[in-house]
């Protein structure tokens, strides 16, 4: 399992108290109080923090067991916020994770993401040494038991096509992972929105929560950024809404052009 080191660099990482205002008032244009919200891949939950700080009711989806502890103890008495053990795959049943100790961020039940990864730059030294047997739930199937969200995030390290093609309907706007070394999972990933009837997107770099458009773009033209970024970008999330507007940079703000 992931040791208590790894697990405390992320909390402290990701829970830093300065980046609460940054994370508030982006996430504020998808949720509100009494909204429901789905952190799928919730990792240490600072995104489950932020959708709480909203107002919003959460679905937290994580598989390592060592996180779901640190869950359970940020969250304890909170019974806004429900946590599922879980791998998110296209079909039920039993998946199994790669787990790198050094580094929990990123497991991940994709070999592709782990061969990928292999000598890329930036992904240097890199090693998934344990696996662990979970079970797998669709993202309909969490609907069905939970509700329609109103926003979900999907962060699963290269798993992020497998689990929306377990995604019949479309929810109010949603965001996934991408990298630069699986590009072709993201591109995987949005063949699946726009057959879900998503049109417009937008995205952002890292942890930057900066938009690359000033205003929602079609997805051939999310497309062609995808597809011109430098390898040395290395990640970022692709943002889906059913409401273009959510998607639009406010007067003044990034993007400058």
């Amino acid at each position: 399992m992931p040791g208590a080191a790894a697990i405390g660099r992320s909390l402290r990482l990701y829970h830093d108290k300065a980046r609460r205002p940054l994370l508030d008032a982006f996430y504020a244009r998808f949720l509100g109080p009494g909204d429901l919200a789905f952190d799928l891949g919730a990792h240490v939950g600072d995104r489950a923090s932020c959708f709480r700080r909203l107002g919003a009711r959460v679905v937290a989806v994580e598989p390592q067991p060592a996180l779901q502890r640190a869950l359970r103890l940020l969250f304890r008495g909170d019974d806004g916020i429900t946590r599922v053990a879980a791998l998110l795959a296209a079909e039920e049943g039993e998946g199994v994770l790669r787990l790198n100790r050094a580094n929990p961020t990123v497991a991940t039940a994709s070999d592709a993401f782990i061969a990928a990864a292999a000598g890329a730059p930036g992904w240097e030294g890199q090693e998934w040494d344990a696996a662990l047997a979970v079970p797998r739930v669709t993202l309909d199937a969490l609907i069905a038991r939970h509700g329609m969200p109103h926003f979900m995030k999907l962060d699963v390290e290269g798993y992020e096509a497998e689990a929306l093609a377990g995604l019949s309907q479309a929810p109010h706007a949603l965001s996934f992972e991408f990298t630069t070394i699986q590009r072709d999972v993201a591109h995987a990933s949005l063949t699946r929105l726009t057959a879900l009837g998503f049109r417009r997107f937008n995205a952002s770099l890292g942890e930057s929560l900066r938009w690359e458009f000033g205003e929602a773009v079609d997805v051939a033209a999310l497309r062609r950024w995808l597809d011109a970024l430098p390898a040395t970008a290395n990640s970022g999330d692709i943002y889906a809404s059913l409401e273009p507007a959510r998607l639009r940079a406010e007067e003044g703000a990034w993007p400058e052009r």
